[in-house]
């Protein structure tokens, strides 16, 4: 897997993107414990709000930078959001009022909604060869995972020494190095956009192919299933591990850790596995998995005492991470196939702002729910989600998700007809994919 990192331009993204969610994993232990600090046992509400008002700032803005991504440099829009990150996570130590933790939250992820899409369409054209792309998808998982595995470990152990606001220096120093990092390399030019329109066009243009696509509608389904079990993690872990188990503030890094974990585990086996299963199949398992360990979780919600429950949380969190990772893994594979290359930052700004649709409803359903009727509402509410989301996308993507059809306005030996067979009377039959481009234009099913 490490291979790919001899390609210069993408380590020296993955290292910023590295040190960038250590910051952020840093900061995810101290605002939860900050929300806890000023709303005691309302705390999971407060979380909830302000994630709900993270996922707002995701979906009504990564697809309004899309439409200027033809205008604006590509290295210019990131670091300017790395350097607005900083800046907002050097107040965040100072916030007295919840009212001022809501704004801070989404100023700092409307920087963060221009940022990850951005990124994750450079990969691709700086990895052209798609066994370098799924292994630096695993990496890129990995990566994440850094923010519950590695710096709520760190977290815990600077939480021995400094109180919990210190932590957001982290957060600072890491957006900082991003921004030096991509300032370092050249990015890969980006493909001339087709016309499209006006404004509303080109912001609509990825979502556009995800509703014309089986396999991009179905991961629509998986992204909520997804949604449902993260919202459970990210909101509640400090309610639980706080709460219902009553052990110290150290603990809630070793939970949210223990996610990490599972999610970790699962990337590092995936680019082999991928090589043998199809990602239909490796996905709709980890979808379906999600609602089995929504059940184990209400057995420990149920439950009032006893020693178990806190190795019986470590361990339903690391199965929740694992699922979720081989849901979450192979989605750039999915899109990469589906939009053709000037299409791709529009396609994987809409994957980043609907994915994140599903979290604006089910981070405060588990914050809400859980504050006002007990944990195990959410439990069983956000179980139902997952399982209903998983079995609507194995309805929806078919088992075989390529398209056979025939090419007559392409002259032989085009690019685009590699391995296609030649057709009495003219033309060329092949299969793949269902996309929609100017080759394609009535791509819909």
């Amino acid at each position: 897997m490490l291979t790919v990192l001899r390609h210069r331009t993408y380590r020296r993204l993955f290292t910023a993107q590295v040190i960038a969610l250590v910051g952020t994993g840093l900061a995810t232990v101290a605002l939860g414990l900050l929300a806890y600090d000023i709303a005691g046992a309302r705390a999971g509400s407060v979380l909830g709000t302000a994630l709900a008002i993270k996922m707002a700032a995701y979906v009504g803005i990564a697809p309004v930078i899309s439409a200027f991504a033809d205008r604006i440099p590509r290295r210019a829009l990131m670091v300017g959001a790395d350097l607005t990150r900083a800046a907002v996570a050097l107040s965040l130590p100072f916030v007295t009022q919840v009212w001022q933790v809501y704004v801070l939250i989404f100023a700092l992820q409307a920087a963060s909604a221009a940022f990850t899409p951005t990124f994750q369409a450079v990969i691709p054209e700086a990895l052209p060869e798609e066994r370098d792309y799924t292994r630096a998808l695993s990496l890129s998982r990995l990566a994440y995972d850094l923010e519950s595995l590695f710096s709520p470990a760190l977290a815990a152990v600077l939480l021995t020494y400094t109180t919990y606001n210190w932590l957001f220096l982290g957060t600072v120093g890491g957006f900082l190095a991003s921004a030096v990092l991509v300032v370092s390399v050249a990015l890969p030019k980006p493909a001339a956009l087709p016309p499209t329109g006006g404004l509303y066009a080109k912001a609509s243009a990825g979502s556009r192919l995800f509703f014309t696509t089986p396999s991009l509608r179905a991961l629509l389904s998986l992204d909520l299933a997804v949604a449902a079990a993260s919202a459970m993690v990210t909101v509640n872990t400090v309610v639980y591990v706080r709460g219902h188990l009553g052990l110290p503030a150290g603990a809630v890094a070793f939970a949210l850790g223990a996610y990490g974990a599972g999610s970790m585990a699962v990337a590092l086996l995936l680019p082999r596995v991928l090589e043998k299963a199809a990602d239909r199949t490796v996905m709709l398992t980890g979808a379906l998995l999600l609602p089995l360990v929504f059940a184990a979780l209400g057995v420990i919600t149920a439950s009032g005492s006893g020693s178990w429950r806190w190795p019986a949380l470590l361990g339903t969190w690391s199965a929740f991470g694992a699922a979720c990772s081989m849901v979450l893994t192979p989605t750039g594979r999915l899109i990469r196939r589906a939009a053709p290359p000037e299409e791709r930052a529009q396609a994987f700004a809409a994957q980043f702002s609907l994915s994140h649709a599903a979290w604006l409803l089910t981070y405060p359903l588990a914050g809400w729910l859980g504050a006002t009727a007990g944990l195990q509402t959410p439990v069983i509410v956000l179980g139902a989600l997952a399982l209903m989301a998983a079995v609507a996308a194995a309805r929806m993507w078919p088992a075989t998700d390529t398209t056979a059809h025939v090419h007559t306005e392409l002259a032989a030996g085009h690019p685009h007809l590699a391995g296609a067979d030649a057709v009495s009377g003219g033309g060329w039959r092949h299969s793949h994919c269902p996309i929609r481009d100017a080759r394609h234009p009535a791509a819909a099913h």
